[in-house]
């Protein structure tokens, strides 16, 4: 990802400049500053190596030093101007009690789905440790981060959680997830709810850790019609933040709603977020005219 400062003051650099974290801050760079969303990954010997090692992707993303080594892989290789954790936005529901598991060539499964209200009430709240793993990946990441190299953490945004979590796994239509928020709303609400307070400790503990700069990824916002848009993605973004602002004030956060189209703009005004990621969709002159002023890309 490339981060555009889009009519941004210049601000004066410090003596521990970080490009990528200035200008999610608002200083335009003359060279905009650069990282990648999967940045790790696959197409990495040294990665392929180490999963062959490790036995799967869980296995690496929970095992803070494999954690660690896998985020830095792409930094030794490329330089790039972030480095982003090594992990999963469906760590959240390991948290809030759901078995997590990957099956080999169809993605992740999640035990039990929440179909209804009942399942969703009867949900037990995992081990307080379980995301322990996450943080000690992310102390030995800034232990050994060169300088200059901004430190990235995430998680997944409610509505995107709640779509595998509903379901047991991952779909493209959403089905199960508009289907539940249809018929039993408040059901639905109460979900989210537990996401959301979830979520806010992870981010907020992830910046304790170490991470200066967080994105909500919202990966299938765009199956949403306005009012869903504005109940499923924007309200709850928003208490994250909200959350998050209270707890880590110097903490950066970027929301990234894939798909979301011409409703992007009410969400970079509502949800209270420094930055905005845009998909191939938004073209940048829409942009420009319709994002608040000075908000980076």
């Amino acid at each position: 990802m490339l981060l555009i400062c889009l009519k941004g003051p210049r601000l004066r650099r410090s003596d521990t400049f970080k490009p990528l974290l200035a200008t999610l801050k608002g200083e335009r760079q003359s060279v905009p500053p650069m990282w990648l969303m999967r940045q790790a990954g696959r197409y990495l010997p040294e990665y392929r190596a180490l999963r062959e090692e490790k036995g799967g992707f869980l296995a690496m993303a929970m095992d803070p030093e494999a954690a660690c080594e896998i985020t830095l892989q792409p930094i030794r290789r490329f330089g790039f101007d972030g480095a982003i954790l090594f992990s999963d936005i469906l760590t959240v529901p390991m948290a809030l009690g759901q078995q997590l598991w990957f099956e080999t060539g169809e993605g992740p499964r999640l035990a039990p789905p929440l179909a209804d209200a009942a399942a969703i009430d009867a949900l037990q709240p995992g081990a307080p440790d379980t995301l322990d793993p996450v943080y000690a990946a992310v102390r030995r990441i800034v232990a050994v981060l060169p300088d200059g190299v901004t430190m990235l953490g995430f998680a997944g945004s409610p509505w995107t959680v709640a779509t595998y979590m509903i379901a047991g796994q991952g779909s493209r239509t959403q089905d199960a997830a508009r289907r539940l928020a249809y018929r039993d709303p408040e059901a639905m609400q109460r979900l989210v709810d537990r996401i959301v307070a979830t979520t806010i400790d992870y981010l907020a503990k992830q910046h304790e850790a170490g991470v200066e700069a967080v994105q909500l990824f919202d990966s299938w916002s765009g199956s949403l019609s306005p009012e869903q848009f504005e109940r499923w993605v924007i309200a709850p973004n928003k208490a994250i933040v909200a959350g998050l602002r209270a707890r880590c004030p110097h903490l950066v956060i970027i929301g990234f709603p894939k798909g979301a189209g011409a409703k992007l703009a009410d969400y970079a005004e509502q949800v209270g977020i420094d930055a905005v990621g845009v998909d191939e969709t938004i073209a940048p002159e829409w942009a420009a005219r319709a994002l608040p002023a000075g908000m980076p890309v």
